[in-house]
């Protein structure tokens, strides 16, 4: 069901209470009891708690503040340039804590989704924090899902917390624009909840933890006062790789040099420490995890709690909401000509194995969709599908974005520090497009890291090593860039393992029929009271010209002729082509898209015309124009598109 279904079954409940049966059943209740107590659709006024009363709601909200804090801080600063919002509320509704980026901040403005502001079902009408909270259930809510019309541009995911009583305590929401919603924003919902449930139990249950603890997944470690272990759950003893004698017999002042531990001591503090990104330095192995660390004393001295939780779980669900997992397999490839299906038979070979691929192809010949095509055929399918756009990422930022960097690194580094592109696609692919454009300066940093699958972080002392699967493509001839220095031969031998030429369209003929015949079926599907057929004359046309934009442009030009054309069948005349070959564009011509500002331009406006086509919607974009989401957003960034500002237009 898409957004425009949803606001015809919204309006239609607002002018005779009909529910359409496709409305989730809780929805559905939801906006009933809505109409019941009188929820004006159209407008509401903003409830906040007064100074008095919100210090009472912060006071009471004390513990589940600090628990869910450093959870939701974690995930925001991974997930920031997907530009959504985190808020923590409590069980009456009230928003204690917002998470996000100025501009979604500011958007929230606008609907007083704010710090003091409740967000209840009778006060709001219905939203994703009121069902979770109401019904003790999460729930994703996708714009006219929302009983208030001021709220139909959102999408929002929310799942109840629970305390260790079992009854609900608040609850934790994912929101963002009603264009980005994906299924797995409230899977993540779900598991940050749940996590900050395990964390409010292992605090107040330290004193019980010992009978309980060895079937949970997060390590807990029990120090004394001299921090010498005195005892280690099983999880702990598995992920440390050491038995509970051998961590016995650790200094934990050098195992955990990051932690204050003057400041756990200090007797005014009375909440746990936090670390997002914790360094524990083991004999010959440093491994990361997030921990959170407690003291308590007693008769017997002080003792040290430490829970530590691994980093890989977070980045698998941040990889699924930020879009880091492959879209395509072989089937989407379209291919009749013999010269294509060796080249496809060639890549199902390679998916078989681990070894770097080289995808060398002009542009539009579908180089990212033989990438996410063998990702998808390996054993790594189920792991992320990381694209890097080379050409785009600043020459200054390009260390820290692929190896991340540590706490402090350099000025404007977050406080925690960051993972990079090569951490978040580990047990999975890398893919790195357009690896020509990659700077000769920084190839013998990639080219260790290719060949080692080792990588340090900006500022850190040790190497992390990965299981990464690296895929690079390029338009260039990255042989005859070598042979003129502008590309390293150790780099171009190292990726070179296993390569693929994808042929232009030009030379397999045979395509440009089955394409066409693929493409014109797809949008008679999608635009059925428009329905289009080739007229005699246009299928030698098509044959005929060159397609020095290959695919690409032939799926364009085939999309602006179904709009177009006069009547149901195409012609020739319909798809504007040049008279002679002499006009069109030729891999040798100053303009063709082989030229760094003609692709730039063509790519540019190509980006410009499936977002007006898909009314400002990414997710339709990206699959129109036959890339992921990461890129297609990489792609924004890159020529200054701003998809939100394209979305106004259609609202």
């Amino acid at each position: 069901m898409d957004n425009e279904q949803r606001k015809r079954i919204w309006q239609r409940f607002m002018e005779d209470g009909t529910l359409d049966p496709r409305l989730p059943p809780l929805v559905a209740r939801s906006w009933q009891e809505c109409r019941c107590r009188g929820v004006d659709p159209w407008r509401r006024s903003s409830t906040t708690a007064d100074p008095g009363k919100w210090q009472q709601i912060l006071q009471r909200s004390r513990l589940l503040l600090q628990t869910a804090g450093p959870i939701m801080q974690s995930v925001h600063e991974i997930i920031r340039d997907s530009h959504f919002l985190l808020a923590l509320t409590d069980e009456k509704g009230y928003v204690l804590s917002t998470i996000g980026d100025d501009a979604i901040l500011a958007r929230s403005e606008n609907i007083l989704f704010r710090r003091g502001s409740v967000w209840r079902n009778d006060q709001v009408g219905t939203n994703a924090p009121g069902i979770a909270l109401e019904y003790n259930q999460p729930v994703q809510l996708i714009g006219a899902e929302h009983y208030c019309a001021d709220q139909h541009g959102w999408t929002c995911s929310a799942a109840p917390i629970h305390g260790v009583d079992g009854a609900v305590i608040g609850s934790l929401d994912l929101s963002g624009s009603a264009g980005a919603a994906h299924p797995h924003t409230l899977a993540l919902v779900v598991a940050c909840a749940f996590s900050i449930e395990r964390t409010l139990i292992s605090y107040h249950q330290s004193h019980f933890m010992r009978a309980a603890a060895n079937g949970i997944r997060e390590s807990i470690l029990l120090l004394n006062d001299k921090l010498e272990l005195r005892w280690a759950n099983a999880t702990a003893q598995r992920e440390l790789g050491l038995s509970q004698a051998r961590l016995a017999g650790l200094d934990f002042h050098q195992v955990m040099p990051q932690v204050d531990w003057d400041m756990t001591d200090d007797a005014h503090r009375h909440a746990p420490l936090y670390i997002d990104d914790l360094r524990v330095v083991l004999p010959g192995n440093v491994r990361r995890f997030s921990a959170t660390i407690s003291q308590t004393a007693d008769a017997t001295g002080r003792t040290y709690t430490v829970i530590l939780r691994r980093q890989e779980h977070l980045f698998r669900s941040v990889n699924r909401v930020s879009g880091n997992q492959a879209a395509y397999t072989f089937g989407d490839i379209y291919a009749a000509d013999p010269l294509m299906k060796q080249v496809i038979d060639r890549a199902r070979q390679y998916a078989r194995y681990d070894g770097s691929v080289l995808i060398e192809g002009e542009s539009g010949t579908g180089k990212e969709l033989f990438a996410q095509a063998i990702h998808s055929g390996s054993s790594r399918a189920d792991g992320p599908f990381v694209a890097v756009n080379c050409a785009s990422l600043p020459r200054d930022l390009m260390e820290s974005e692929l190896f991340g960097y540590e706490k402090g690194a350099f000025t404007g580094a977050l406080r925690e520090g960051n993972p990079g592109k090569f951490e978040l696609a580990d047990h999975g692919t890398l893919f790195l497009d357009e690896i020509g454009e990659m700077p000769i300066e920084f190839q013998a940093k990639l080219l260790r890291a290719v060949e080692t699958l080792r990588i340090r972080r900006i500022g850190g002392k040790e190497e992390k090593k990965l299981d990464v699967r690296v895929i690079a493509a390029t338009n260039r001839h990255l042989e005859q860039e070598v042979g003129r220095g502008a590309f390293r031969g150790d780099l171009y031998y190292r990726l070179n393992v296993l390569r693929l030429d994808i042929p232009p369209l030009r030379q397999r003929p045979g395509d440009i029929a089955c394409c066409t015949d693929r493409f014109l079926a797809r949008f008679n599907k999608r635009y059925p009271s428009r329905q289009r057929h080739l007229a005699p004359d246009a299928m030698p046309a098509l044959l005929a010209y060159d397609w020095p934009g290959n695919v690409r442009e032939l799926q364009n030009a085939l999309e602006r002729a179904f709009y177009t054309s006069s009547g149901p069948a195409i012609t020739a005349s319909d798809f504007h082509l040049p008279s002679s070959q002499h006009d069109a564009l030729s891999p040798s011509s100053p303009l063709s898209p082989e030229s760094p500002a003609e692709a730039a331009s063509y790519e540019r406006a190509e980006c410009l015309h499936y977002l007006e086509e898909a009314r400002g919607c990414v997710e339709q974009a990206a699959s129109a124009m036959g890339v992921s989401r990461a890129t297609f957003y990489r792609l924004c960034r890159h020529y200054g598109i701003v998809p939100k500002q394209i979305r106004r237009q259609f609202h």
